[in-house]
């Protein structure tokens, strides 16, 4: 008779700087020390996810966030002591005119992924998939192998405002076109797969006129949200997380406390399900091979 632990498959969405709620989800998983098995990301999911299987714990991601962001109460020294960090960010997302983008993706990446900037799949101690979407095949790309970088950026090339990358011939677009949340990537990949959706909330009511930016980004949520309810009454991951995160705009990450301090609910939730599926408890931990 042998025994193993139940393996994680963990789906990470698209969805900008709502995308932090993945965050708390990664230090209460490396709490109680549940590593993932494989790793599936879209956008700013892809981010992350590449953070996490290379080694980077949670907390470790949630301090390099927090390096490049000022919050009222940082105080006169945090802000001083973060500076240098901010204008790297600062000049990451200064405006490009040209080649089909408004924004900067080398430059974005290379401020937050600098540690993994020439890695390759295999060199990630997690299994991990991008996804990303081939602009004139209108078709799902999904990248386990060779460089990272390129896949990352091609997963979150936003249309409109991050140049799209050209990967083999393929003209690359954001891959929450296709697929937002792709945890039907993890199929048969892993006993319990845990899928975050961080596309955020709608406000219905309102009505002021969105500029051309917060138009296009709008749309992109809503066809994703729709793509999404779709997918879902077709098939469901073994958790569904959700946070509570609000209207937030997917590129304001002024909004990144916020973002993170409304994931506590969620995390209760994902607590309170691996508890019920025995993942908490070391003595039933174990499953029956």
């Amino acid at each position: 008779m042998t025994w193993k632990r139940k393996s994680i498959g963990l789906a990470l969405g698209g969805g900008g700087v709502r995308g932090l709620a993945h965050i708390p989800v990664l230090e209460l998983l490396d709490e109680h020390d549940l590593k993932p098995a494989v790793i599936v990301g879209t956008s700013i999911g892809a981010i992350i996810g590449a953070l996490y299987a290379s080694g980077r714990s949670g907390s470790a991601i949630r301090h390099l966030i927090e390096e490049h962001t000022i919050h009222p109460s940082d105080g006169l020294k945090g802000v001083l002591d973060k500076t240098g960090g901010i204008l790297k960010w600062v000049t990451s997302l200064l405006p490009e005119l040209h080649r089909g983008g408004l924004l900067n993706v080398d430059r974005l990446l290379g401020t937050l992924l600098n540690g993994i900037s020439e890695s390759t799949f295999i060199d990630l101690e997690i299994p991990l998939s991008v996804v990303a979407t081939d602009y004139w095949n209108s078709s799902q790309v999904v990248f386990d192998r060779g460089p990272v970088m390129p896949a990352v950026r091609a997963s979150m090339a936003v249309p409109g405002v991050f140049t799209p990358v050209v990967v083999d011939n393929m003209v690359l677009v954001d891959g929450g076109v296709v697929n937002n949340l792709p945890y039907d990537l993890l199929s048969g990949r892993a006993d319990v797969v845990i899928a975050v959706d961080v596309s955020g909330e709608r406000e219905p009511g309102k009505h002021r006129i969105p500029s051309s930016i917060d138009a296009i980004l709008g749309a992109l949520d809503i066809m994703a949200a729709s793509a999404l309810s779709r997918k879902l009454e077709l098939s469901k991951p073994d958790i569904l997380l959700q946070p509570r995160i609000g209207d937030i705009d997917i590129l304001d990450f002024s909004k990144s406390r916020e973002v993170l301090e409304n994931s506590t609910g969620v995390i209760e939730e994902l607590r309170k399900k691996l508890d019920s599926l025995g993942m908490l408890d070391q003595s039933t931990a174990y499953m029956k091979k």
